[in-house]
């Protein structure tokens, strides 16, 4: 399967089978990124069958992606059929924009826990999606953590982890393109990992 799958589809493919509890989800195949590496474009028909397969998997958990009061959020995650350590492009909390958190944060009760969900999807999506250098964000996290006075990330209460997410965005709309549709960014994930 590792061939098709990838190494980290294949793998969750084999717990499900087995009857291990993992996380709904599902895999785009090898043979998709191999066509979109030799044609520069997805196959036709693709986002119609991810938005077919999202859907499953928003019966399954019983959550929306891109609702704003009961958010389903996806990652998207690349696993080539042989492991290639530090290779692997990754975007966590896709679906977090400026409604949806606030679904995050009502249904987990802990709006710092949301807050931070998003400030660092806004990270990994500029990085990975937009082709941000990772220190750019780095720099503006650092310069909160500084103005207020701490050393480690979990430390930085709810009002600062805003400023980050502020200044996370800012970046964005100036280096790349600050996208709010969580629709759109899941397409824009998958092109960036493939």
């Amino acid at each position: 399967m590792k061939a098709l799958l990838g190494g980290k589809g294949a793998n969750l493919a084999e717990m499900t089978q087995i009857g291990l509890l993992v996380p709904p989800g599902f895999t785009i195949t090898t043979e998709v990124c191999r066509y979109y590496t030799e044609h520069g474009e997805f196959p036709s028909g693709l986002m119609d069958d991810v938005r077919a397969a999202l859907a499953k998997v928003e019966e399954k958990m019983r959550k929306q992606f891109g609702d704003a009061k009961n958010p389903l959020l996806v990652s998207v995650r690349s696993g080539a059929p042989i492991s290639m350590p530090g290779m692997m492009d990754t975007v966590l909390n896709l679906g977090l924009n400026d409604t949806t958190v606030e679904g995050l944060a009502a249904i987990t009760g802990n709006r710092r826990f949301a807050i931070d969900s998003y400030r660092r999807f806004l990270q990994m999506f500029g990085n990975v999606v937009e082709g941000i250098d990772h220190s750019v964000f780095e720099k503006a996290l650092e310069d909160v953590k500084r103005s207020r006075g701490v050393k480690f990330d979990t430390e930085l209460d709810t009002e600062a982890l805003e400023e980050v997410v502020r200044r996370f965005k800012a970046i964005l709309e100036k280096e790349g393109k600050l996208v709010m549709d969580p629709h759109e960014q899941l397409e824009m994930a998958i092109r960036a990992v493939f």
